[in-house]
C-alpha cells in the first residue's frame, strides 16, 4: 500500500473520529440546559473563553447567551434587563446566580446534573 495513501487515509479518519466522538461534558451541557441553566458571557472576556475551554466541544450544549455588542464596549439589552454586571455568570433555575469561571464538577454538584 503507498504511504502517501495510508497517511492520508489515517489524517481523514482522525478528523471524522475528532468530530463524531461525543463532547466529554455532553451529558452534564445537555442536562444544565435542559434544567433552564444558562450563563452570560461575552466573546472578548478572557474568562469566558476559559470556561469554554474546560467543556470542550460540549459547550455546544450549555445555553449561552452573548452579553456584548460586536464592535463596541456596550452591554446588549437583554443582559442590561437581567442586570448582569460580571462575566462569566451562570444562571439557575432558581433564579440564584453563580459568578466566575466554574470547573464541570463544580457545576455538576451545583446543578445536580452527571458529570459525563
Amino acid at each position: 500500500m503507498d504511504k502517501k495513501y495510508l497517511l492520508t487515509v489515517l489524517i481523514v479518519g482522525g478528523i471524522l473520529l475528532f468530530f463524531l466522538m461525543p463532547g466529554k461534558y455532553d451529558g452534564l451541557a445537555k442536562c444544565m440546559t435542559e434544567k433552564g441553566v444558562k450563563v452570560y458571557g461575552a466573546y472578548w472576556c478572557p474568562n469566558c473563553q476559559k470556561q469554554e475551554e474546560l467543556f470542550g466541544k460540549s459547550y455546544d450544549y450549555i445555553n449561552y447567551v452573548e452579553c456584548a455588542v460586536e464592535g463596541s464596549g456596550e452591554q446588549n439589552e437583554l443582559c442590561r434587563k437581567a442586570g448582569i454586571e460580571a462575566y462569566p455568570t451562570w444562571e439557575l433555575p432558581n433564579g440564584q446566580r453563580i459568578i466566575g469561571v466554574r470547573t464541570p464538577e463544580e457545576l455538576a454538584e451545583i446543578t445536580d446534573c452527571p458529570l459525563s
